[in-house]
């Protein structure tokens, strides 16, 4: 005999309520029939509340007893939490990797045969524009977090603004092959600067943060990968320079 479910969510012409959905998927990819109750009105929604005396919906009910909500059913199936919990470095691991899958299609597209040379002047390039369009979403949000470990910024606080346009011209203009004469000496300043910040704030300090290098709202921890990212730029405007002479 197939399992069987009650499931209450909010589905109106203005809203479709997300958990409602997610629920149902879940129901279903555990073998249960999902008998699906819509709450297609404001009013309806209110009644259901008020009757189950729940704050919420959707609501899971399975064998006349009722589970709860999205968070409530997954724990009734022995899964953990829903969404990145916690600090993690999946933002900038992403973005590295779409990065470096760019700078390879573009290598292959573009350039006779394979130059390694090539590809990692991509990869640095692209990545930083990445980087910089991650800031440029929230100014506000990223100079917050920003102005607490750049030691630049921490007494100039219009720096925090100016950075993520600076990155951006230095992986933009690497892509257009400005003058290394140009680019260079910006990746090189803001690259070196965040170095050092860094590091002095996670090694010598040993204070536990969280970078703002893929925004403000990240729980990117700071540490090795936020220096990487500046080591890439300290490295693209030493390269650039060399590169124009």
């Amino acid at each position: 005999m197939k399992k069987t479910a009650k499931l209450y969510r909010m589905h109106t012409s203005e809203h479709i309520c997300p958990y409602g959905l997610r629920s149902k998927d879940l129901l279903e990819r555990n073998g249960f029939e999902v008998e699906d109750h819509k709450l297609t009105s404001r009013e309806k929604t209110d009644e259901f509340k008020k009757k189950y005396n729940v704050k919420t919906t959707p609501q899971t009910f399975i064998d006349d007893n009722q589970i709860g909500g999205y968070d409530d059913l997954r724990d009734y199936f022995g899964m953990d939490q829903a969404g990145q919990t916690g600090t993690t470095y999946t933002p900038v691991l992403a973005i590295f990797a779409v990065a470096f899958l760019m700078s390879l299609a573009t290598s292959f597209a573009y350039m006779p045969g394979v130059n390694l040379i090539n590809i990692v002047e991509l990869f640095v390039a692209y990545s930083m524009t990445i980087l910089a369009i991650q800031k440029l979403r929230d100014l506000y949000t990223f100079s917050n977090s920003f102005i607490t470990y750049d030691l630049l910024a921490m007494r100039h606080i219009r720096y925090a603004y100016i950075y993520p346009f600076a990155e951006a011209f230095a992986g933009i203009g690497m892509l257009a092959s400005i003058s290394g004469f140009i680019v260079g000496p910006v990746s090189l300043f803001i690259g070196t600067v965040g170095a050092i910040s860094v590091f002095k704030a996670v090694y010598i300090d040993k204070r536990e943060l969280k970078c703002a290098c893929v925004g403000g709202d990240s729980n990117v921890p700071l540490g090795f990968v936020s220096l990487t990212e500046n080591l890439f730029m300290i490295g693209a405007g030493a390269w650039m320079l060399y590169s124009a002479l």
